[in-house]
């Protein structure tokens, strides 16, 4: 007897071994049409797999975002199996899912070519159509080991015997077509569908190593339907168009060279930007009241071992070698590093002087300039970079306090993200990662207290398992863009254990010395980043309180460029940041050339203007033009300039 103890508390029971398809296809057959996938016992298992013991068993239908994953580790399997049907003797390696689609990387002598998509994508849609059973079968190591040295699969037939041993060698045949993997699959070919698409080609070692045999990875994307497949096509089309780097050089806002790789060169409109995001952000601090300090950039090593980010981070710190003696020798010789974060300098300032508990929370914020080593191939324009600004701050708090600032910054989380446009944000509770600083019982209480304050908060939140700070759980503030795309930005961090490490204390109302609670918190992320997310949300066509320059002032004649001089130095006068195009060129070019510089308002300037005290503003994206009387139109567009903040 086997009994399935389903979500709603039901049961289904059996004589013997059952699958979970059985139990789809007992329950309707809407349901066994419409799974994909389940769960026993929180284990992800194929439909077609039988259970032979009681289980709790939860069924995922291809509706389900579970599912994705799923769709996409199928179409790996079956664009293997498409490839070495029609490239016979190319080796199969590796094929997972990724966050968008699937690859898989193969050795095969001649070099695949895009211009082989469309062969591949067809005999792919051919398979589906065949609908041959996916099913699962249990090998010995010697014999899979056997199997794919008989087939020429040197690279399998290495990994096979790279695998735990004790662990089951699990094999999962489409037809006559076999691979080793771990699971779980559809199944059949049939219940893959055909939205899917290939993407792209790239190289690969195998198993990372440099030294290794070099394969071929082709990219593709799967989707659940044709219109899903649709939208995500579409958003890569328009992230194409709103590329930051792309849309970088075009406004002129900043560049990148090798001579200083992964840092910023702003040009005059980029560090516009860069200074107003500053300035609103100071003031919302001011507001909320924060401290700004500023702590050094190169700091002993000897601080970044107390803190533990010695040991943690030295492989992405940039280390500085500094003779004290003048004479090279090793006993003279200190190691300091160009700070990766700003957390124990912070911890500096709060522990010069004693603190009281009437002193707590002490909000301390610092605009800190930041390098890390990141790898060359994984620098970005300004998403990935190795020099960079946080907006980061620390709260000094006790445990008490946490729940009221945890409610205070994610109101001032919010409010800020709003000012910049951003409507959709989603909250991830991070608890403990493998890797951590700290005791079980000081992860408890910390994990405890975040989540009893998020929830005191009133704010929604989905668990993110593992992927907590080195410190102590954090939450994470994900911002969705104009096209959907998924930005995580700011965090929450509760840290016990940095005051602890670095003997941070404040004098209690009882008289004794307590650990303040310390918590990390960053909004942005950093400037550079999310300078780069603006530039993509607004495809470069900053809201007026952000753009470099809010106004040109364009001639249709020479005769009324010492109107236009005028019309500028009005709008300077009223804090608007202005430009003058006085070349001889005609008003339609420089109207597009303007708009192709996404400045938000055009003055245009004739001798009739000039003779009524008017202009003829023509505003971005819009095809008329209203007259207006000059001081009329400084004040509308001055009214609408202002910062959210302000500034």
């Amino acid at each position: 007897m086997v009994a399935f103890t389903l979500p709603d508390g039901s049961v289904k029971t059996y004589d013997g071994p059952a699958t979970p398809l059985d139990v789809a296809r007992d329950i309707g057959p809407g349901l066994a049409k419409a799974a994909v996938l389940a769960r026993v016992d929180g284990r992800e298992w194929d439909l077609n797999r039988p259970v032979e013991r009681d289980a709790k068993l939860e069924l995922i239908r291809r509706q389900d975002d579970a599912a994705l994953e799923l769709i996409r580790h199928d179409a790996a399997h079956v664009l293997a199996m498409a490839v070495q049907e029609l490239f016979p003797g190319t080796q199969i390696t590796f094929g997972p899912a990724t966050q968008d689609g699937f690859y898989y990387d193969f050795h095969r002598a001649e070099p695949f070519s895009t211009e082989d998509f469309e062969a591949i994508e067809a005999r792919m849609r051919e398979i589906v159509d065949r609908d041959v059973p996916i099913t699962r079968e249990v090998w010995s190591r010697e014999d899979a080991a056997e199997l794919f040295a008989e087939k020429g699969e040197d690279f399998k037939a290495e990994w096979v015997w790279e695998l735990p041993e004790g662990e089951d060698i699990t094999m999962y045949r489409q037809g006559d077509w076999i691979d080793l993997c771990r699971g779980p699959h559809l199944p059949s070919t049939g219940r893959l569908g055909k939205a899917f698409k290939l993407m792209k080609l790239a190289g690969a070692y195998w198993r990372g190593d440099a030294a290794r045999p070099q394969l071929q990875r082709i990219y593709g994307t799967a989707w659940r339907d044709e219109k899903e497949l649709k939208a995500y096509l579409h958003r890569l089309e328009e992230a194409e168009k709103r590329d930051h780097r792309k849309l970088g050089r075009q406004l002129d806002l900043f560049h990148m060279q090798e001579e200083a790789q992964g840092s910023i060169f702003w040009h005059p409109k980029g560090w516009t930007v860069y200074r107003l995001i500053e300035r609103y952000m100071r003031e919302r601090l001011d507001a909320a009241g924060y401290v700004e300090v500023k702590t050094p950039q190169l700091v002993d090593r000897a601080l970044w071992e107390k803190s533990g980010h010695w040991d943690k981070f030295r492989e992405h710190m940039f280390i500085a070698e500094v003779d004290e003696g003048g004479d090279g020798r090793v006993e003279d010789t200190h190691h300091l590093a160009l700070k990766p974060m700003n957390c124990p300098g912070h911890v500096q300032v709060f522990k010069q002087g004693i603190k009281s508990y009437r002193d707590l929370p002490i909000r301390m914020g610092e605009f800190g300039s930041c390098h890390r080593y990141e790898p060359h191939g994984a620098l970005h324009g300004l998403m990935r970079v190795r020099a960079f600004t946080q907006d980061d701050a620390h709260i000094f708090c006790t445990e008490d306090q946490i729940e009221s600032e945890t409610k205070r910054f994610i109101d001032l989380l919010m409010g800020i993200y709003r000012d910049f446009g951003f409507q959709d944000v989603r909250i991830k509770f991070s608890d403990r990662p493998p890797v951590r600083a700290g005791e079980d019982a000081v992860w408890d209480k910390a994990e405890h207290a975040l989540k009893a304050a998020t929830e005191a908060a009133g704010a929604d939140y989905a668990l993110n398992p593992g992927e907590g700070a080195f410190y102590g759980p954090k939450l994470e503030f994900v911002l969705r863009d104009a096209i959907g795309r998924d930005w995580q930005c700011g965090t929450l961090q509760v840290d016990f254990v940095l005051p602890e490490r670095l003997d941070a204390s404040y004098m209690a109302e009882d008289g004794q010395r307590y650990r303040p609670v310390m918590l990390h918190r960053a909004i942005l992320g950093s400037f550079e980043r999310f300078i780069g997310i603006l530039i993509e949300q607004y495809g470069g066509a900053f809201p007026l309180w952000l753009a470099p320059v809010q106004v040109t002032v364009a001639t249709i004649t020479n005769d009324a460029d010492p109107y236009a001089e005028r019309v500028a130095e009005a709008c300077r006068a009223a804090g608007l940041r202005v430009e003058t195009d006085l070349r001889n060129e005609k008003i339609t070019a420089k109207i597009r050339e303007h708009s192709l510089a996404k400045v938000p308002a055009v003055f245009v300037v004739g001798r009739r203007e000039a003779e009524d005290g008017t202009v003829a503003v023509r505003r971005l994206g819009g095809k008329a033009q209203e007259i207006l009387a000059l001081d009329e139109a400084i004040s509308i567009l001055k009214d609408e300039a202002g910062s959210p903040g302000g500034a």
